[in-house]
């Protein structure tokens, strides 16, 4: 089964970090990427620009759109994950490795109903 690691923070906290501070959580999750990867677990996974430039569609017929994701919560979605284990207890495993190099950070776990895989669609470029 397919599993979404959705991973949750406080934003503004996120972006109070200097670039190296951010580097340096990035490059630790990254680490914690690769074994899951290499088992074959792990999926792609995005992270997610900030709020301020999410966008909310809405509404009846062609909808509009709203400035801003609009979450009732302190922390906004950061990013994801997708994986694949045949129980909860296995992805609730792989979201607890990820979580001890971002301990602030919440992780929602929820299985996928749908995957449509999109092969080498939108391959984000480093920044330099």
């Amino acid at each position: 089964m397919l599993y979404a690691i959705l991973a949750y923070h406080v934003e503004d906290e996120i972006l109070s970090w200097s670039p190296a501070e951010d580097a340096a959580v990035v490059a630790k999750v990254i680490e914690v990427q690769a074994p899951l990867r290499a088992s074959g677990h792990l999926g792609p996974a995005a992270r997610l620009d900030d709020t301020q430039k999410a966008r909310t569609l809405r509404g009846p017929g062609p909808g509009i759109v709203l400035d801003g994701p609009f979450a009732e919560t302190k922390e906004q979605l950061l990013g994801f994950h997708l994986v694949e284990y045949d129980t909860d207890d296995e992805a609730i495993a792989a979201a607890r490795l990820l979580r001890q190099v971002n301990p602030s950070a919440v992780y929602e776990i929820r299985p996928v109903k749908l995957y449509v895989p999109a092969d080498g669609f939108g391959a984000t470029a480093t920044k330099e």
